[in-house]
């Protein structure tokens, strides 16, 4: 268990949680972490991309020339591939870049990158970022500088779905990216300098992972 200290709203030690060995200090699997976020990637894209064949371009009913006594190559229509404006040959199709990937080996490529971010010191915890019921982004931000100290151009924050407190406060930061602890994953935590959840959040997170091993 790696133990990590819960910071207050106001910079002071809020207490401290435990982090299991099982997800924080698990081996980062390098291929495996490349293989789990291209696969992310993939399943992102839309996949609509389409081309005109031949038979969809408008017009060429009729042959361009007589088939003889020409001196030409017979054509049929001059929306063939080889006219321009004419149909595309091979060309992209709508398809699904989906792959598959097993449940475990997203929560191993999961647990190495969290793993890897908290060697490096770059997993903070904090019991709320805004005191009260308002959310100010200005205090939001105060509390984001004072854990990281000023040096990240990326954090992810992990706040629960209800915290409305949260999500208002730093929705509108371009630096920050906030997500549900149902949400985490491999890409958006090796895309940021920094993770940080609120504690209720990291509880969340640790109880769906139990459950889910």
């Amino acid at each position: 268990m790696t133990e990590v200290s819960i910071v207050s709203p106001s910079g002071e030690a809020a207490g401290t949680v435990e982090l299991p060995d099982a997800i924080f200090a698990a081996k980062v699997n390098i291929p495996l972490i490349h293989q789990v976020v291209v696969a992310q990637q993939a399943a992102a894209r839309q996949g609509t991309h389409a081309t005109r064949t031949r038979g969809m371009v408008r017009g060429g009913g009729k042959k361009p020339y007589r088939q003889k006594g020409t001196g030409r190559a017979r054509q049929g229509s001059v929306r063939a591939p080889q006219y321009t404006g004419g149909g595309t040959v091979h060309g992209p199709v709508p398809r699904s870049y989906t792959q598959r990937t097993p449940k475990k080996m997203k929560a191993a490529a999961l647990n190495g990158a969290l793993s890897d971010r908290l060697a490096s010191g770059r997993v903070q915890v904090v019991s709320t970022f805004v005191e009260g019921d308002v959310p100010k982004t200005k205090d939001a931000m105060a509390v984001l500088s004072r854990l990281t100290e000023g040096a990240w151009r990326r954090v992810l924050v992990i706040a629960q779905h209800d915290d409305e407190v949260t999500w208002k406060s730093l929705r509108n930061v371009p630096a920050v990216q906030v997500l549900a602890e149902s949400q985490l994953n491999t890409y958006d935590v090796l895309a940021s300098d920094h993770v940080v959840f609120t504690e209720a959040a990291l509880s969340s997170f640790l109880n769906r992972r139990g459950a889910d091993q």
